[in-house]
């Protein structure tokens, strides 16, 4: 069981930081048309069963693992008798519904990726704790409101608005939004998510951010052309105590001095890329930068030398020999203290 759990995490959570790659944009070419109807039976079921565990009150065993992978399934029904299943996955399939599983209450993870899903509404599911529906059509994230969800993996769908029932996802602490057609973050600040993917939308506006406290990782990278247009870097704050590692690659950050004082405020910061972003290709960029966070160790994956330290702080003390700290800029945002 502890060795399913692992392996179900690295693969829906466990993507590089540093060298994320553009996902593919969901089911590109697939058919349009109707699948044929392929019901799940009763033999398929039990052909797909397997991990023999003790249930209820312990006097009694059960299998409680089902992986229907790849069966070309576009109705399961039947599922809805296996009660106490709780490694659950059902990806590469034709389902356009996941509403047999209402009575699978004991789910720990739930696994639908490339299906034709729109919707990953489900009853409130008490004891799940991983759920990856990516590569599939939805457009929403209502009815996500399961109390000890601890990772949700939503990549490469149609979402244009988070609408998570807070209150409900107290437990969420790695959630995966690459791919969709976000606007803004409004909606994501939940307080107890520690890892944050939203890479390729549509993002523009910075907010909501303020409420994640515990946030360690944030990816916004964009392609520069068309995803992730941000420009202005509102929508940090002091209140982001753990933030460690920001991801702003092919945004389009034009203005390096007045925006980058906007996450001095982050002090457990440690890496930062801003990579292919307008401002990577001013003169000492990474000067800079370093002038502006101290402890930043990294920027764009290099780690910043003894060297290069050395050269802000000259620097520092130059501009403030020659009076442009108090002159241009007096209360000192730009420069070290």
């Amino acid at each position: 069981t502890l060795l399913y759990t692992i392996k179900f995490e690295h693969q829906v959570s466990n993507m590089s930081d540093e060298e994320e790659t553009n996902l593919e944009e969901g089911q590109e070419g697939e058919e349009d048309q109707p699948p044929a109807e392929n019901k799940l039976t009763e033999q398929l079921c039990g052909d797909s069963l397997s991990l023999l565990c003790k249930i209820g009150n312990g006097l009694s065993h059960a299998y409680v693992k089902m992986d229907l992978r790849g069966k070309n399934l576009t109705d399961i029904s039947i599922i809805s008798a296996f009660v106490h299943v709780r490694y659950l996955d059902l990806s590469d399939n034709k389902l356009e519904s996941l509403s047999a599983l209402a009575s699978l209450t004991h789910l720990l993870t739930l696994k639908a990726d490339n299906n034709r899903l729109t919707s990953a509404a489900l009853p409130q599911m008490p004891y799940l704790q991983r759920a990856s529906f990516q590569n599939n059509k939805i457009t929403s994230t209502e009815g996500i409101s399961h109390p000890l969800l601890e990772v949700l993996n939503l990549n490469n769908n149609q979402i244009t608005k988070v609408e998570f029932e807070a209150d409900s996802l107290k437990k969420l602490s790695a959630l995966e939004m690459r791919g969709n057609q976000l606007t803004t973050t409004a909606g994501l600040g939940l307080p107890k998510l520690q890892r944050l993917y939203l890479a390729e939308n549509l993002i523009t506006e910075l907010v909501d951010l303020d409420k994640c406290i515990s946030l360690k990782i944030l990816h916004l990278r964009g392609n520069s052309e068309t995803t992730n247009p941000i420009e202005k870097l509102d929508g940090f704050s002091k209140n982001m105590v753990a933030l460690q590692y920001l991801n702003l690659r092919g945004t389009r950050i034009s203005a390096l001095k007045p925006e980058i004082k906007k996450i001095k405020c982050l002090p457990m910061l440690r890496g930062l890329i801003l990579r292919e972003t307008p401002v990577s290709k001013e003169e000492e960029y990474r000067i800079e930068v370093i002038m502006n966070i101290r402890n930043l160790e990294r920027l764009d994956k290099d780690i910043f030398t003894d060297e290069e330290r050395q050269e802000a702080q000259e620097l520092y003390r130059q501009r403030e020999e020659e009076g442009k700290l108090s002159e241009n800029n007096p209360d000192g945002t730009v420069f070290l203290d």
